[in-house]
């Protein structure tokens, strides 16, 4: 049973319908990226599949026990967020309160959870420090490492690598490629980069209100529109 199938799923956003009769589903560790242009319905989808946007037509299956408050999410980064005034580890941390329930205190395995992300993300040292003088690259591990707290099976990252630079791109790309198939955990990313997605993604959904395309990242370079939006990636188009 797949994590995730969206069968016949139309979203609306401001009285509009910007994503129409989407079929596709995320298998358990599959590296799923989301491509398409400004304006595509990308974002909308990933807030669709939180349950912070309700669909307008067909339904999101949710199976192989995973509930849609078990999902990590990476949100794009707002100003808000940079200037978060917690600790490292206090936001780490934070990303255990959808599995709290009721208790009102984390527990031991909260906190041990906290401390292996950190260590996973290589940012252990970096847990007394206020979350709002990081770096940009330091901030988005620092919040890799909250959304993987709050799951066991699924990551959705909605643009992580806006604003850093080329170097430190690259290095978070490798984070998540190696989060994907050393822990086996499924990643969603939503991505402007179509050149990077292809590079370490298993299967590409290329929106433009419709999918263009959805299946695995081979088919997708010999498909028509892989073809045509890998060629303008090439020739310097950014998409």
């Amino acid at each position: 049973m797949p994590l995730i199938k969206c069968e016949n799923v139309s979203i609306g956003y401001e009285g509009q319908t910007v994503v129409k009769d989407l079929d596709f589903s995320i298998e358990k560790g599959d590296y799923l990226c989301i491509v398409g242009e400004n304006g595509s319905g990308k974002s909308t989808l990933v807030k669709s599949l939180l349950g912070l946007k309700s669909v307008e037509k067909g339904q999101i299956i949710y199976g192989d026990g995973l509930k849609q408050n078990e999902i990590g999410y990476l949100p794009q980064q707002t100003d808000a967020q940079k200037d978060f005034p917690a600790s490292v580890y206090e936001v780490v941390l934070s990303g255990r309160l959808n599995s709290r329930g009721f208790r009102p205190f984390y527990t031991a395995s909260d906190k041990k959870e906290a401390f292996d992300k950190m260590e996973l993300l290589g940012i252990r040292d970096l847990e007394k420090q206020c979350f709002r003088d990081l770096s940009g690259g330091q901030k988005q591990r620092v919040l890799l490492a909250r959304a993987l707290c709050a799951t066991r099976s699924l990551i959705l990252l909605d643009e992580p690598v806006t604003g850093l630079d080329p170097i430190v791109t690259g290095e978070f790309y490798g984070l998540i490629r190696n989060i994907n198939r050393d822990s086996h955990i499924a990643v969603v990313m939503v991505s402007h980069d179509i050149e990077s997605a292809v590079e370490d993604a298993t299967h590409i959904l290329h929106l433009q209100e419709r999918a263009l395309f959805f299946g695995t990242t081979e088919d997708y370079r010999k498909s028509r529109v892989g073809k045509t939006f890998l060629g303008g990636a090439h020739d310097g188009n950014d998409r």
